[in-house]
């Protein structure tokens, strides 16, 4: 599944869009997580595109014009992918959603599982069942060292099902879960409870790093994640212990181990990643 740096990555590739006005929206396959809303086709045309931001693994677009004002909600579930086409090529068969902009561009949506979302929001968008019980962004000054050893004051799970709970903090996914903690030699089934303020701040510290350095490589591309241009990314190539089974530690030679936690494979260093 994309995670914060493969959606922030789709989100900068698409802020060329930034200003253009759209001509029309296509609805090829509307069954995706939650159904497509119908009236898309009549209600965003002739609107401007203002702006998109990114709020967990969320892109929210934001329409406005004469004859209204909406936040497009894109979510690329398991398996999507956005791409920014500089004309309407045939849609193939994966290809459900087009918005086409006056200046010729296409954003289009491929979701081979179909767990994506496209969503019309209207309102105050804080308040949207899928947004308001969200956490902290891990990369805005929110979420330090005091904030998550409070956070965790009364969660006796795993650390690493703790850093990939939502309300806690928001877009660490499996990927770079597994590599913060790697980072910050703490065995991934320590309780959330048990951690210092230190190990705290040393966590948030290697969260952040790790999710900016996985910016700078343009995100992960294991299976579908793609950029809008078409290019992977390519922080896999960096990676300390995700997907590195029984391959040697890059800091002490021991082969990495996987585990089961929250029916996601887990991989760590045994001897380098402490409780």
């Amino acid at each position: 599944m994309p995670e914060l740096p493969e959606v922030e990555t789709t989100r900068r590739g698409l802020l060329p869009l930034v200003g253009q006005v759209v001509a029309s929206v296509s609805i090829r396959h509307p069954r995706l997580r939650w159904p497509i809303p119908t009236h898309l086709p009549q209600t965003l045309p002739a609107l401007t595109l203002l702006n998109i931001r990114r709020r967990a693994k969320y892109l929210l677009c934001e329409f406005a014009g004469e004859t209204g004002h909406g936040i497009l909600l894109l979510h690329l579930g398991m398996s999507g992918r956005i791409q920014l086409l500089d004309d309407a090529y045939p849609a193939e068969k994966h290809d459900h959603f087009d918005v086409a902009f006056a200046g010729g561009q296409v954003l289009r949506l491929r979701d081979p599982r179909r767990f994506g979302a496209v969503l019309w929001l209207e309102g105050v968008e804080a308040e949207h069942p899928l947004l308001a019980s969200l956490g902290p962004e891990p990369l805005e000054d929110g979420f330090n060292a005091r904030y998550l050893h409070s956070a965790l004051a009364n969660k006796s799970l795993a650390i690493k099902n703790a850093i990939m709970d939502g309300h806690v903090v928001v877009g660490v996914g499996n990927i770079y879960a597994s590599e913060s903690l790697f980072r910050s030699r703490i065995h991934p089934e320590t309780p959330a409870n048990s951690l210092t303020l230190k190990r705290c701040e040393k966590l948030v510290a290697e969260i952040k790093l790790t999710l900016h350095e996985a910016l700078a490589a343009g995100g992960s591309s294991l299976r579908d994640f793609f950029g809008t241009d078409g290019l992977p990314g390519y922080f896999q190539q960096s990676y300390f212990a995700y997907a590195r089974t029984n391959e040697p530690c890059r800091v002490c030679g021991r082969p990495i181990k996987t585990m089961r936690l929250g029916q996601r494979s887990t991989f760590y260093c045994a001897h380098c990643q402490k409780r």
